[in-house]
């Protein structure tokens, strides 16, 4: 019967323990994607639609929709979509790719870098002042 019990106390702690690890590394995920967003705004409003800078942005879901949020709010949507269409990227792609060309991805400084860990960007040009502008 104690064995019964532990076994439910020690699932219990791994599933809390699960949800706790997973709400951080969703943070620290969306907290990448604005990083992303902020660098890929700055690229595309420096030089225009550029491949290149979509390049950067390819590996996973989230990091395409950064880039595309991005460019879209700068008006090179179009561009962006037909490139990533272009090169075979489907709406379904949610797996990023490493994923599948790394199988250990998880013991790679790239994934948790990249991932969850992006440095902080700070924008070089300031978006809203136009819209404050215009509202005044």
């Amino acid at each position: 019967m104690k064995q019964f019990s532990l076994f439910w106390v020690a699932l219990w702690f791994g599933c809390f323990l699960f949800s706790f690890v997973h709400i951080f590394l969703v943070i620290m995920d969306g907290w990448s994607r604005f990083q992303n967003y902020k660098r890929a705004k700055d690229l595309f409003f420096i030089h225009g639609f550029n491949s290149r800078i979509a390049d950067m942005y390819v590996g996973s879901k989230c990091q395409r929709n950064a880039a595309i949020v991005a460019a879209e709010e700068l008006g090179y949507k179009d561009e962006i979509l037909n490139y990533y269409h272009s090169r075979g990227i489907k709406w379904f792609h949610y797996l990023p790719y490493f994923m599948i060309h790394d199988p250990l991805f998880l013991f790679r400084n790239y994934f948790w870098e990249r991932t969850f860990l992006e440095k902080v960007y700070e924008p070089k040009f300031d978006y809203r002042s136009p819209y404050l502008e215009r509202a005044i």
